[in-house]
């Protein structure tokens, strides 16, 4: 059997139903928005009733691990930081020794959540997602509508 057998647009339908069927194989499983956005809801529900569980006006959830004893950060100062970030499943996604950044630079959990702590601090933090990445989620680990948990120690507040 020759490809002169078949028409041109029924190799071109078959061609573009074979891409597709790879594409769909190649594209990484979303979890359902609204699962998600559900299950965060109420492991956050569940958390704020934890003793010693802080909740902000914004609805940031925190834990005090240690207390600092140095500077507290404003929102335009630099800081320096170690962490690990995980999903609510527990599953770490990220972690960072000595990093530096701009405080008005990450998500509104971190920014708002670091200046209540002061140099030397050890918080974790339970962000909702609308805090974090949203809907969109971040990367390929962090679905969207997913709530975070940072646990964070402020090393250095700096100057912008």
């Amino acid at each position: 059997m020759t490809l002169r057998m078949f028409s041109k647009s029924s190799i071109q339908t078959f061609a573009v139903l074979v891409l597709g069927i790879y594409l769909m194989g190649c594209k990484p499983p979303q979890q359902d928005g609204g699962q998600a956005l559900a299950a965060s809801a109420a492991f956050l529900t569940e958390n704020a009733k934890k003793p010693l569980v802080m909740v902000t006006a914004s609805g940031l959830q925190y834990l005090v691990l240690k207390e600092g004893e140095g500077r507290r950060p404003e929102a335009s100062d630099r800081v320096r930081v170690n962490y690990v970030g995980s999903l609510i499943s527990g599953q770490e996604f990220d972690r960072g020794e000595g990093i530096e950044f701009p405080l008005n630079r990450v998500i509104p959990g971190w920014t708002e959540g670091l200046q209540l702590m002061k140099e030397g601090a050890k918080y974790r933090f339970f962000i909702p997602s609308e805090l974090a990445y949203g809907e969109a989620g971040a990367g390929g680990e962090i679905p969207g509508n997913a709530a975070l948990i940072f646990e964070v120690e402020l090393l250095k507040v700096g100057s912008p």
